[in-house]
C-alpha cells in the first residue's frame, strides 16, 4: 500500500482532490491511503509516508518543508497549479509516482 501525504494551509483543501487521487491509483491497479494535512503538522504526519505534496499556494514554504522531509528520505515535490486547479488526480498521483521511483526529489 502506498501512503500519500497532502499538505495545504489547513488539511481541507486537498481533501477531494486526495479523493480524487485515490479513485486514479485504484483504477491503475495500486492500493492507496491517501492522507491530508495542515502544513503546520509535517513533521508528526511523516511516519510511514512514501511520499508528501504540497499544495501551490504554500509553495513559499518549499525550501523549509523539503528540509524536513530529507531526514526521512521522504520523496518531496509541489503540486503543480493547473493540476491542483482542475483536480486533476491522476495528474497528481502520477507525480507521487515519479517522485517515489525518483527517491528524494523536488518535482
Amino acid at each position: 500500500m502506498l501512503r500519500i501525504a497532502l499538505f495545504c494551509s489547513q488539511g481541507m483543501s486537498t481533501s477531494l482532490l486526495g479523493l480524487k487521487m485515490k479513485a486514479a491509483g485504484e483504477k491503475m491497479g495500486y492500493e492507496l491511503k491517501i492522507l491530508a494535512f495542515p502544513v503546520t503538522e509535517m513533521e508528526q504526519r511523516l511516519s510511514g509516508v512514501d511520499c508528501a505534496l504540497l499544495a501551490p499556494q504554500m509553495g513559499f514554504m518549499n525550501k523549509h518543508l523539503e528540509d524536513i522531509c530529507k531526514p526521512y528520505n521522504i520523496p518531496f515535490g509541489v503540486i503543480p497549479i493547473v493540476d491542483y486547479g482542475n483536480c486533476d488526480g491522476a495528474g497528481v498521483f502520477k507525480l507521487a509516482l515519479r517522485l517515489i521511483e525518483g527517491g528524494f526529489n523536488n518535482a
